[in-house]
């Protein structure tokens, strides 16, 4: 077959057979594309594409009260954790640090994961890899696989589309099918809000807990979806609540958590699972608090009663558009679904986009206000982007409408600053002027999101403090801790901050203030004034540092599993040994 999906099917048959000649003796590396990543460079960088994805896509024009995070590179943590072979992890890694390990250590299998606008990094590592490791087996898997063509842009033996932990294992010889290790992976690294880094105190950080990979709601432009086979299409690691149980409490001891960040793009679409997990918590009386992914749709097919009793207290949710035709929200009254959420303390990032087929200039504003009328705590916006592999890019590519490679940067497209195909409506550039203006509006007008969460958490307080269930009144104290003394402060510090540029914000910051000082009692009282003052000053430090254009960029990690370690007569000092359950 010629066409483009014969192509990818042959190329997927050859992958499935390939096998290393060394097998489970090769030593393996495996790597992220390298930084800095938040200033525009020759590699594909782009500072308003930073390594951040809440910065990058939520909060971003909310200058010093912007949530700033790293997440680390997940998938590679997961296929190291479940190869038998040496293996490194370099994450995030300079481009001085990554020539330095290629050079220094004799590697015969090199993995690379990127997305699609990292493509110049990629023909970059590939270039030196070939001059430093000759002999070496370059893989590269990600988002980037789907890019057409991709095999004659860079240099790889191994173009890797879809799951990489059973590809690995096949590749260097091991059982594939042995149950999944789930690698000790915290949520988040340097987190930071108002100029203050969250603290950083064991178990205080979620982990990251990774179910399923894939999406089978499969929208048109789901690159995910897209990525794991399309609609229908996904890969569960713990096919049943009582593995996800014993995988979450293995995860519990060993890293001292009770809250999970759960990677999976519609965790509760999985029902019999999930209630599964529900009944273990309550028998073991758990009061973990989940922060998941899940469709309008799935999420009130569930009782309220459930939702709480399973712990979950953050959801990212799809709005996609006023009048949007996406099955997953047929049906749901959005803006009822997030209240009810709110009432009961579950916090909502709701996410939109900008550029569906009937926006124009003229609707456009409309579409933006209905999104932020929603006051969900977080929002997203996301460029109508045709990535390629979806059904979204099949169906521009069949009407002509997607632009020539000349004639747009790889680069430029990941969903924040322009399009890669011709609007029916929108003229070039209005995109992302009415991004930007999506971003403002909802900062404008709903305020900071890092003190939007404030009021959810105080909802849930109310309403659980004196729940009958011991489990759930454990967790929402927990989750309310933050109410004593730090968001007092915060409220206190941009109260002040906004005092005269935007008195109509201040009143409403206060007005939130008081009502959790009436909640909480003397300590919030006498924490707002005092550590107030502390965090102003840092909010003021924070807005000039970025003023003067300082940047945040993701430490570096070093990583090695037992066998890799047994190379070594002494340990690496900078090497971390990995963990998994």
């Amino acid at each position: 077959m010629n066409d483009g999906v014969g192509t990818i099917a042959e190329a997927e048959k050859k992958e499935e057979e390939a096998v290393h000649p060394l097998g489970g003796r090769a030593r393996v590396l495996l790597s992220s594309v390298f930084g800095p990543y938040a200033r525009d460079d020759e590699y594909g960088s782009r500072s308003i594409n930073p390594m951040e994805l809440y910065h990058n896509q939520v909060t971003r024009t909310q200058g010093p009260f912007s949530l700033r995070m790293f997440h680390r590179s997940w998938g590679l943590m997961m296929i190291q954790a479940n190869v038998n072979a040496p293996c490194a992890l370099l994450d995030f890694p300079t481009l001085d640090r990554f020539i330095q390990e290629i050079r220094e250590h004799p590697y015969d299998v090199v993995g690379i994961s990127a997305i699609m606008p990292n493509i110049g990094k990629v023909q970059k590592m590939c270039r030196l890899i070939r001059e430093h490791l000759p002999q070496a087996a370059i893989v590269v898997g990600g988002h980037i696989a789907n890019a057409p063509g991709l095999e004659k842009r860079i240099d790889a033996d191994h173009i890797i589309r879809g799951e990489g932990v059973r590809w690995f294992r096949r590749f260097l010889g091991e059982q594939v099918d042995r149950p999944i290790r789930h690698a000790l992976i915290l949520s988040a690294v340097k987190t930071r809000a108002m100029g203050l880094e969250v603290r950083k105190k064991k178990g205080e950080v979620a982990a990251t807990l990774i179910p399923s990979v894939g999406c089978p709601m499969g929208c048109n432009f789901c690159a995910t979806s897209a990525m794991f086979g399309g609609k229908g299409k996904f890969v569960n690691f713990y096919e049943t609540g009582d593995e996800l149980f014993r995988i979450m409490e293995g995860l519990e001891t060993q890293m001292e958590v009770r809250s999970f960040f759960v990677m999976d793009e519609n965790f509760l679409l999985h029902r019999q699972r999930a209630l599964r997990l529900l009944a273990l918590m309550e028998e073991h009386g758990k009061s973990w608090s989940l922060y998941v992914f899940s469709s309008a749709r799935v999420l009130q097919s569930y009782t309220i009663e459930q939702l709480v009793g399973l712990g979950i207290s953050w959801v990212w949710m799809g709005l996609e558009g006023k009048s949007s035709q996406y099955v997953k929200l047929k049906g749901v009254d959005t803006l009822s679904l997030i209240q009810k959420l709110q009432a009961n303390g579950i916090r909502v990032l709701g996410s939109s986009i900008i550029g569906l087929e009937e926006h124009t200039s003229e609707n456009l504003r409309e579409a933006i206000e209905y999104s932020i009328s929603h006051e969900t705590d977080f929002h997203q916006f996301m460029l109508y982007t045709p990535i390629p592999g979806t059904p979204l890019h099949a169906e521009l590519l069949a009407k002509g409408a997607l632009l020539k490679p000349g004639e747009y940067d790889d680069a430029d497209i990941h969903g924040q600053f322009t399009f890669n195909y011709k609007h029916p409506h929108l003229q070039k550039g209005e995109e992302t002027q009415f991004l930007i203006e999506a971003f403002e509006r909802d900062f404008q007008t709903n305020g900071p999101s890092i003190l939007r969460i404030a009021r959810t958490l105080l909802k849930g307080r109310r309403k659980y403090k004196n729940h009958p269930d011991k489990r759930i009144r454990a967790r929402f104290a927990w989750e309310a801790r933050e109410l004593k003394v730090t968001f007092p402060a915060m409220l206190w510090a941009a109260a002040s901050w906004y005092r005269k540029s935007r008195p109509e914000l201040c009143r409403k910051l206060t007005a939130l203030l008081n009502e959790i000082q009436r909640e909480i009692g003397w300590k919030a009282k006498l924490a707002a004034p005092l550590a107030g003052r502390f965090v102003l000053a840092k909010l003021r430090q924070e807005d000039q540092r970025l003023k003067e254009g300082w940047t945040c960029e993701p430490p570096s990690f070093y990583e090695m599993n037992d066998p890799m370690l047994a190379l070594f007569p002494e340990k690496p000092p900078e090497a971390a040994r990995i963990g998994w359950v």
